[in-house]
């Protein structure tokens, strides 16, 4: 038993001692109840008196592997193999993003507009899979598809699919070259492609740089809005008039996303704040 750590209360100063060199006390409380809610799932962490339990051997070494990967700046998310998203168990891996908490704002948004709905969404670059499950588990009678280029993404998303016992159907797509037999008519088309500059790289965190696939990140400064433009000439042939498309887009690129739904004759254009009040979602409906 590591003389550190003896019971489920005295995870935190422990990590508390080993951590505060590179995190601050709230990241570190917030890493602490991330480790303790993933290491001891039966627990209730509303019941103080369960983290006098003493915790056993394994148990303790696994905290101290947990911290020692810590201390190389790597995402709890990728420590841990999962995250929560938008109340689903979502397994990531290098070859995913993590999901973000202005992605479950775009996730949020298509459920509270869509409520009853029964038709078809496509998720264009579903990486983990985290939107296409979240809509599928909370839109149930919907019909769900991701694409994505990545193998390794697809296998992570596929296991998502099952683990939280959803149907949807995940396939391989390169949107730049699409070949449109591979795909169906669908009522709502949705995408976090890749929308952060080259030149916004030096405002990105070291530990996002270091470990997520970052071609699921960035996109050159001279054709930013590539993804977008591609998806929607997918949209040109599989969405019918009257459908929609959600995107999460650049904070600084709202205007231009606003000019390009209105160049190919998109109605009901509106960009969405996030909770920080950044430019973050853009939706419009397909009016030719």
């Amino acid at each position: 038993m590591s003389f550190n750590i003896q019971t489920i209360k005295s995870i935190k100063p422990y990590l508390v001692k080993e951590l505060s060199a590179l995190y601050s006390e709230p990241e570190i409380s917030a890493l602490a109840n991330i480790i303790i809610k993933t290491t001891f799932k039966s627990l209730k962490l509303h019941i103080p008196a369960l983290y006098e339990n003493i915790i056993t051997q394994k148990q303790a070494q696994e905290i101290i592997r947990i911290c020692k990967e810590l201390k190389t700046r790597k995402p709890i998310q990728y420590i841990l193999g999962e995250t929560n998203f938008y109340n689903c168990v979502i397994k990531v891996n290098v070859d995913t993003l993590i999901p973000r908490p202005e992605t479950e704002e775009l996730v949020d948004l298509i459920i509270k507009e869509n409520k009853g709905f029964r038709g078809t969404i496509m998720d264009v670059g579903t990486g983990s899979g985290c939107i296409a499950i979240a809509l599928a588990v909370n839109l149930p009678g919907t019909v769900v598809t991701g694409i994505d280029i990545s193998d390794g993404a697809l296998a992570v998303a596929k296991e998502n699919a099952i683990l939280n016992k959803t149907s949807v159907s995940f396939f391989k797509a390169d949107i730049l070259n699409f070949d449109i037999k591979s795909f169906n008519r669908t009522d709502i088309l949705v995408s976090n492609p890749p929308y952060v500059r080259e030149s916004e790289k030096k405002l990105i965190a070291s530990n996002v740089l270091d470990f997520e696939p970052n071609t699921a990140l960035f996109v050159s400064d001279s054709d930013p809005l590539k993804y977008y433009i591609a998806t929607l000439n997918l949209a040109d042939f599989i969405l019918p008039r009257g459908g929609l498309v959600y995107f999460e887009i650049n904070e600084s690129m709202g205007e231009k996303m606003f000019q390009l739904l209105k160049s190919r004759s998109y109605a009901g254009i509106e960009i969405i704040n996030d909770l920080n009040g950044k430019e973050r979602i853009i939706k419009g409906i397909r009016n030719d």
